[in-house]
């Protein structure tokens, strides 16, 4: 069954009526991508196939530039099989946090797959994530599964396991050691929204924020079975400057990315009855990233002397840096150069 819809329907409620405990739960797998037309062709089929049923696929572009849609469109062209299938596009870019959100907005399952666009799932992946979360009563609100790495030719690679989160058993556990994780392997129970709420616009990534809920709820649990093939790369991948003009813009970025986490972070632990822990552990990172912010958004060499002398609640180091960059960042230009001279030479 396949509903196609290009433009972006309005969003249903997130708080629904719970569903029957049934034997066969109803899951959703939410699949976004954006300029990934050579590859998301492959990322569906593998959703396509998998063996779980009932099962809902939510196929969604975020505005790509590229022929990623029209890939998608062609990719479920034909199919006839038992799951329902829903392609879409937004005509606007959401960005991540703000797309998922609206696509689980749109879901009816009651445990939400995330899939990325670039990447390939296991044809067993739903199944083996949902027999996890029924053998443990369906009281996991996120479960993540291992990965195994693949290269731009689609060779499978290493084993990528990421951090145990069994062992998060509260907040405290969280701000003692953040675990490093990979979302795309991840499924969330509808509980999450349903508590929380939408994630805010803004963040470049949803995988702490939805780890963070899950400690705070029901918990989280890793299936350590390599169900997805990731391909490395996208926003976690290493930066190769061209000038330092380019290099700014991706700092300024990644900083609003990081602003826009800790709110959500902090908004999450509000409505967990557990602000004033959170608020005081996220304090030193929040000063730093604000003195960024208003280090570039300063409109004189006044202003940033000013901030750079009198914010005392961020290290004297990244102070002068960042004065540096916003101020004169011809002073960094030959660094840069050098960076690309040694790669070069290095090949």
């Amino acid at each position: 069954m396949n509903d196609s819809q290009p433009s972006a329907p309005s969003a249903s409620p997130l708080a629904r009526t719970a569903e029957p405990c049934n034997e066969r739960p109803l899951v959703s797998v939410l699949l976004i991508a954006f300029n990934q037309e050579k590859v998301v062709a492959e990322a569906v089929r593998g959703i396509l196939a998998q063996t779980w049923s009932p099962l809902e696929i939510i196929l969604s572009d975020d505005a790509s530039s590229d022929r990623t849609f029209a890939e998608m469109e062609a990719a479920v062209s034909g199919y006839s099989g038992a799951h329902r299938v829903i392609v879409r596009r937004n005509d606007a870019n959401q960005g991540i946090s703000a797309h998922l959100s609206q696509l689980a907005a749109m879901a009816q399952g009651e445990l939400l797959f995330v899939a990325a666009g670039d990447d390939f799932s296991l044809p067993t992946r739903c199944e083996r994530v949902v027999e996890y979360w029924l053998a443990h009563d369906r009281r996991p609100d996120l479960i993540a599964t291992d990965l195994a790495d693949i290269d731009e030719a689609g060779n499978v690679g290493e084993h990528i396991a990421p951090t145990e989160l069994d062992r998060y058993r509260n907040l405290e556990d969280w701000l003692s050691e953040r675990p490093w994780l990979i979302g795309a392997a991840h499924a969330w129970s509808r509980r999450l929204f349903e508590r929380f709420g939408p994630m805010l616009p803004g963040a470049a990534a949803e995988d702490q924020i939805m780890v963070l809920r899950a400690i705070l709820s029901g918990g989280a649990l890793s299936l350590r079975e390599p169900l997805v093939r990731y391909r490395r790369g996208g926003i976690s991948r290493k930066a190769r400057y061209r000038s330092v003009q380019e290099q700014v813009a991706r700092m300024q970025r990644n900083n609003r990315y990081e602003l826009a986490e800790l709110v959500q972070l902090q908004r999450d632990a509000d409505t967990a009855g557990l602000g004033a822990r959170m608020r005081a552990a996220l304090a030193p990172a929040l000063a730093r990233k604000q003195f960024v912010r208003a280090m570039f958004e300063a409109t004189g060499t006044g202003e940033r002397l000013a901030l750079l002398l009198r914010s005392n609640g961020v290290k004297l180091g990244l102070r002068v840096r960042m004065y540096l960059y916003a101020a004169c960042p011809a002073v960094y230009a030959p660094g840069i150069w050098l960076k690309r001279l040694t790669r070069k030479n290095g090949r």
